[in-house]
């Protein structure tokens, strides 16, 4: 394992996978390099043709959590993280981290080279007095340090059925979850302001070229979701997976990586 400094001083843990360009992994909500087993069999689809880095999102797994929180912070990361690894690399973003990707892109320049960002969860069909109901009342579960509260919390909005969530809570798997469910607070947050403030004009500094992508059997609004976000940016292409839902194979997803980015 390897670490950056960020801009603010916190420490970034992080590992490289493979040779050639750099490819940064983003990851969403909950998931961080202590839970995903779906990002590194993909990091090892493509170690023949691409570096990709795999890293801890402040607040989880070897990171640290520097506070105040802001979106801000986080695309420093990314920056951090790019400038260890040769200054330049291309994004690939899941649910908020595809937010937070375009975000980084955006404000990144050319250090980005293009950006794949996997249903990005901004529905525009929210409204955005509700959004800002979510956010606050996650940000104030943040501030108590309940993680576990802010777990539940999210897995019954996002449609768990309770008796799968409370299988989940009995589970070994259960503590490593909420040990970094306050954070989800930094996730709401960034898709928050994207909705509020991104789209489409912060965005359109993203010149880079971009693929939304999103799974035929995912949440209805996610189709709608990804066509939005691709009109708003300046380059911005669309593909649909069929038979994928929010948590895409890693077999479906590295063909339209490794097509997009080579």
């Amino acid at each position: 394992m390897a670490k950056v400094t960020s801009k603010d001083g916190t420490s970034i843990g992080y590992e490289t996978v493979g040779q050639g360009p750099l490819v940064v992994f983003v990851l969403g909500a909950t998931q961080y390099r202590g839970v995903d087993q779906s990002t590194p069999r993909l990091a090892q689809m493509l170690a023949e043709s691409f570096t990709a880095l795999l890293y801890d999102r402040r607040g989880r797994g070897e990171s640290g959590n520097t506070e105040p929180f802001a979106v801000a912070r986080e695309v420093e990361d990314i920056a951090a993280l790019i400038e260890a690894n040769g200054g330049k690399a291309s994004l690939v973003g899941f649910s908020s981290g595809a937010v937070l990707a375009i975000e980084a892109t955006a404000a990144l320049g050319d250090r980005v080279e293009r950006v794949i960002a996997y249903e990005p969860p901004i529905n525009p069909a929210e409204p955005l007095e509700a959004a800002r109901a979510e956010l606050e009342a996650m940000e104030a579960l943040k501030a108590r340090g309940d993680g576990e509260a802010a777990m539940v919390r999210f897995m019954s909005t996002v449609g768990m059925p309770p008796e799968q969530l409370e299988g989940f809570k009995a589970s070994p798997a259960w503590p490593a979850f909420t040990a970094v469910g306050t954070t989800i607070a930094h996730d709401l947050r960034a898709v928050f302001e994207g909705r509020e403030t991104g789209m489409p004009s912060r965005w359109r500094s993203a010149t880079q070229p971009a693929l939304i992508v999103n799974g035929d059997r995912s949440y209805p609004f996610m189709a709608e979701s990804a066509d939005a976000i691709a009109e708003a940016l300046p380059d911005g292409r669309r593909v649909t997976l069929a038979g994928e839902d929010h948590g895409p194979r890693p077999e479906a997803l590295a063909p339209i990586i490794r097509d997009f980015l080579s």
